[in-house]
């Protein structure tokens, strides 16, 4: 093989799978079609896990420069309403206000870092595969030539060619009644408050980063540098908008005037851009059908599409990639389990529709009628309660999944209910990606019939914790950086040691103390590479040995000892 891994497209998920890829000691060529990489403003920020994900990478303190972990935030919105989060502890949910340009720089800074090797300006137009690889077919600035690799993975979008020629089926549907317009523009002072940044038009206060839903459609704006605001409208049921004539301020000062029924003047904005100027008819909202076929993978939008409400495709599109490069280095490096690979459909398909059904039901909440009104005004009424509020908030973030650890395929479910195996499966049926999940792991450690009942952690992204270890005080995301196993013993004494000793060339062994109030933490955590708990030691006082089912979780896992 020429190549370990080709990675077809270099926005944040392939310049985020090929930093992956080289924690674990792959070799990817990252092929991109762009000659440099585009300016066009595109996601403003980043919502739910993927942003604790970043910060156990070392991500995010080079994004902030802040040397504090993530805080979670008070409040956000669901279908334009507001989602008050302030009263609950621990918040579920984190953002991080960063254009997706800087998050792509980076990335590949990172990237490059690690030795990445990023070929610009080199798009792949076709591609085959047999049982022992993939040959890819690249057209390039100084002649089109032919690339073998052990795996190719598809970052390459919503229009995939690399989706396409493995024949992953897209299904989904596509909506036509909708416009969207967006554009930067120069707002009269007059009308602005200088202390809130609300937008005083119509007898109304129109409050900056929300979403306004009236009888006419949907309004909102934002400012993310000083003097320009992006302004934003959707309206349905509009005549057919001809495509080929180009948006103007014009048209969207009209659109405006619909929606709010009062005149907003705009012009074209200063400062250095490039500035958003966009019209959008419609809408896809799709889920590939696998997210593997044979040595070829697909993440990100390639992926899934769907509705841009809440701001959940990097959230999506990154974790997908952190899960699958672990896998697929495994894979590479010949100490994968049987089934691991097949286990990045099996956790991250779910994810897909879970996001496919919040962006649908946040399309629906914001559309116009009386009974949508009256939908909304129910909801508000549920919105009232913590413990719906919480779970909204963690649908968003992307936490109400939990995967199945004992790896044997089954469905991955909201946390805290029962999961069947069919659980959230579309009509067609879900789609068999070739088998089970890792060889050995029929029994999920700690599940009924094998000891105590699982913690609530287990499946989940390993929570913040500041630790003491003998080099000082740290916190748990700072011990992910590497991007390897970690068995982190809270417990002391050396019997998780012993049992982990045969994968010491794989997990990282952490002994350390911590203090963490009002939340119950057991005396050992097993994480995964993308920082999930792959295992929990028993509580103290059962009787349960401390280190129950860990040689399992590391076999299911991390393969078979040394």
């Amino acid at each position: 093989m020429s190549v370990d891994v080709v990675i077809a497209g270099g926005g944040p998920n392939g310049l985020m799978l090929a930093c992956e890829l080289s924690l674990a000691g792959v070799r990817p060529v990252l092929l991109e079609r762009l000659p440099e990489p585009g300016d066009e403003p595109r996601a403003n920020g980043l919502v739910g896990e993927v942003v604790r994900l970043l910060d156990g990478r070392g991500l995010y303190r080079r994004l902030t420069g802040a040397s504090e972990p993530p805080a979670p935030v008070p409040y956000f919105m669901f279908g334009g309403m507001l989602l008050d989060l302030s009263a609950l502890d621990p918040g579920p949910l984190h953002t991080l206000p960063v254009p997706q340009r800087r998050l792509e720089q980076l990335l590949q800074e990172r990237a490059i870092e690690l030795g990445v090797e990023i070929r610009r300006g080199h798009e792949l137009v076709d591609m085959s595969q047999d049982e022992e690889g993939v040959t890819v077919e690249v057209h390039a600035p100084d002649g089109d030539y032919e690339l073998r690799a052990r795996y190719l993975v598809g970052c390459d979008g919503a229009h995939s060619l690399v989706r396409k020629k493995a024949g992953i089926g897209f299904p989904g549907v596509t909506t036509e009644d909708v416009v969207s317009r967006s554009a930067h523009a120069a707002l009269p002072a007059s009308l602005l408050d200088p202390a809130t940044g609300e937008l005083l038009l119509a007898g109304e206060r129109w409050r900056p980063f929300m979403i306004h839903r009236t009888a006419h459609g949907v309004f909102a704006l934002a400012s993310f540098e000083p003097g320009v605001h992006l302004v934003t409208t959707m309206e349905w049921g509009r005549e057919q908008v001809d495509e080929r004539v180009p948006m103007t301020l014009e048209e969207l000062r009209d659109s405006v005037r619909r929606v709010l029924g009062a005149d907003l003047p705009m012009s074209p904005p200063g400062g250095r851009g490039p500035h958003v100027l966009r019209r959008l008819t419609g809408g896809n909202t799709r889920l590939a059908d696998r997210y593997r076929a044979g040595r070829v993978l697909v993440a990100g939008d390639a992926a899934h599409v769907h509705s841009a409400a809440g701001g959940p495709g990097l959230n999506l599109g990154l974790q997908d990639v952190v899960n699958l490069g672990w896998k697929l280095a495994a894979e590479v490096r010949g100490w994968a389990p049987p089934g691991l690979l097949d286990t990045y459909h099996d956790e991250r398909y779910p994810a897909g529709e879970r996001v496919v059904m919040h962006t649908q039901a946040q399309s629906a909440l914001l559309a116009p009628g009386g009974e949508v009104t009256a939908l909304r005004t129910l909801f508000a009424e549920l919105l009232c309660h913590d413990e719906n509020r919480r779970r909204v908030a963690e649908l968003i973030a992307g936490s109400d999944i939990r995967y199945d650890m004992a790896g044997i395929g089954t469905t991955p479910g909201p946390a805290g209910g029962d999961v069947h195996p069919d659980a959230g499966r579309p009509d067609t049926g879900r789609p068999d990606t070739g088998g089970p999940g890792p060889a050995g792991s029929g029994v999920r450690p700690g599940a009924a019939g094998a000891g105590p009942a699982p913690h609530a952690l287990l499946g989940g992204l390993a929570p913040e914790l500041s630790l003491t270890t003998d080099a000082g005080t740290t916190r748990l995301a700072d011990l992910t950086h590497g991007a390897r196993p970690l068995l982190l013993d809270l417990g002391g004494g050396d019997v998780l040691a012993g049992t982990a000793a045969g994968w010491k060339d794989r997990v990282d062994l952490v002994t350390a103390v911590t203090a963490v109030p009002d939340r119950r933490v057991p005396a050992g955590l097993l994480v995964r590479p993308d920082g999930y708990v792959a295992w929990t030691a028993p509580d103290e006082g059962t009787g349960v040995p401390a280190d129950h089912g860990l040689r399992e979780a590391l076999s299911t896992w991390f393969g078979a000892p040394a």
